[in-house]
């Protein structure tokens, strides 16, 4: 066990790969699995059953796996799972999950958490995500893949953030917010798509001028959400390529509920 400090507690039951490293003070569970290549820093606390994939980095203090934060808990088995190539800086902390809300908090690959990131219970997390400084994301909320949150966004339970959307420092959210979208202030406020990180991902200037039509049916043509659906399923009709793009959108807003979607608010004249 050269890899692990002689100061870190790894308990009984704990299955470890033997090229996981652990640092000074760190303390795993009986339950947890770590594979491959992955590398725990000091004063790290991982428990419960949690699951962690390979080539993961997990920084000084970080706490994964502890019990939910909600009073219907009862001791359940309930996971965390993590899968591979995520980044998670200090003083993280990401809980297990609720027999209610299906058992399982989770997490994808290559995904960084910088520090002081907290995903509650039952949280759902894509891939090739960034969470900036201090994003704090409620219970059962679910976060699609290439999401960017600005530091200190605070997320309300049981939302979704749509794949590629953006939100600014200090962003609030109380409703969905569709793929593409970014926003910004308490209330989150629409604005525009990510149009450079589109072209940084690969997008056609094709597809991101069909983003953008998307955008512009939800948010400039004064449409209900019915009617701004069935303008965004015509967009395919001018772009073929743009079908999974149109598709992901189309599938996002049909699971729209009570809270509905981030809304574009007119700035007032300063």
């Amino acid at each position: 066990m050269a890899n692990i400090h002689p100061t870190a507690i790894i308990e009984p039951g704990a299955r470890l790969d033997p090229s996981v490293t652990v640092g000074p003070y760190s303390i795993i569970g009986p339950h947890v699995r770590i594979g491959a290549g992955s590398s725990v820093g000091s004063h790290c606390v991982i428990e419960g059953h949690t699951t962690i994939g390979q080539n993961n980095t997990i920084h000084n203090y970080a706490a994964l796996g502890a019990a939910p934060q909600d009073k219907k808990y009862a001791g359940e088995p309930t996971q965390l799972v993590i899968g591979d190539g995520n980044t998670i800086r200090e003083f993280c902390t990401f809980n297990a999950g609720t027999v209610s809300g299906g058992g399982i908090t989770r997490i994808g690959s290559d995904n960084l958490f910088m520090a002081y990131v907290h995903l509650a219970h039952d949280c759902q997390i894509g891939s090739h995500t960034i969470f900036a400084n201090n994003s704090q994301l409620a219970g059962h909320v679910h976060v699609g893949d290439w999401v960017i949150l600005g530091g200190f966004t605070v997320v309300r339970q049981f939302l979704r953030l749509g794949a590629h959307s953006f939100t600014a420092m200090c962003s609030l959210l109380f409703a969905d917010l569709p793929p593409f979208v970014t926003c910004e202030g308490q209330p989150a406020d629409a604005r525009t798509v990510n149009a450079e990180g589109l072209r940084r991902r690969g997008f056609s200037p094709e597809r991101i001028a069909a983003v953008k039509a998307m955008h512009k049916a939800l948010y400039r043509e004064n449409l209900t959400l019915d009617a701004a659906q069935a303008r965004i399923a015509q967009i395919t009709q001018q772009t073929p390529e743009a079908q999974p793009d149109v598709q992901m959108m189309l599938d996002f807003l049909a699971g729209v509920g009570k809270p509905g979607i981030v809304r574009r608010r007119a700035r007032s004249a300063a």
